[in-house]
């Protein structure tokens, strides 16, 4: 059992930057890519990026690429998520989660993943 700690949320202005961390507690392996997701208020959970633990390559939605960076340190067993040039549509829970057997990091779903954080609030004021 894998428990995923996300931390580094809170209140920033339209084009400010924010980094958040999840840490694992426990180990995470080759075959598993780490995602994030976020959820605004009276919308559905979606998936912001993912990194392969093994190669550390990674997959964004449309709405953040260029903006947001999905980086992993595997020595401290946490994802990173670098978010840049934010707006106030960046406002929403921000969760990680672990899949622990990636096939296609272009293809992944919110049901594919098995561990989830308790999620860290992102506010982004206009």
């Amino acid at each position: 059992q894998v428990q995923l700690v996300e931390s580094g949320g809170g209140l920033v202005q339209a084009g400010g930057s924010l980094r958040l961390s999840c840490a694992a507690s426990g180990r995470i392996f080759d075959a598993w890519a780490m995602g994030w997701f976020r959820q605004a208020p009276g919308k559905e959970r979606e998936l912001v990026g993912v990194i392969s633990w093994s190669s550390g390559n990674t997959h964004y939605t449309d709405s953040v690429k260029g903006r947001f960076t999905i980086s992993r340190e595997i020595a401290k067993n946490t994802v990173y998520l670098q978010m840049n040039s934010l707006k106030p549509e960046d406002t929403a829970v921000y969760y990680c989660a672990a899949d622990r057997q990636m096939y296609d990091i272009e293809l992944m779903m919110i049901t594919d993943f098995d561990y989830w954080g308790q999620g860290t609030q992102v506010t982004v004021s206009s």
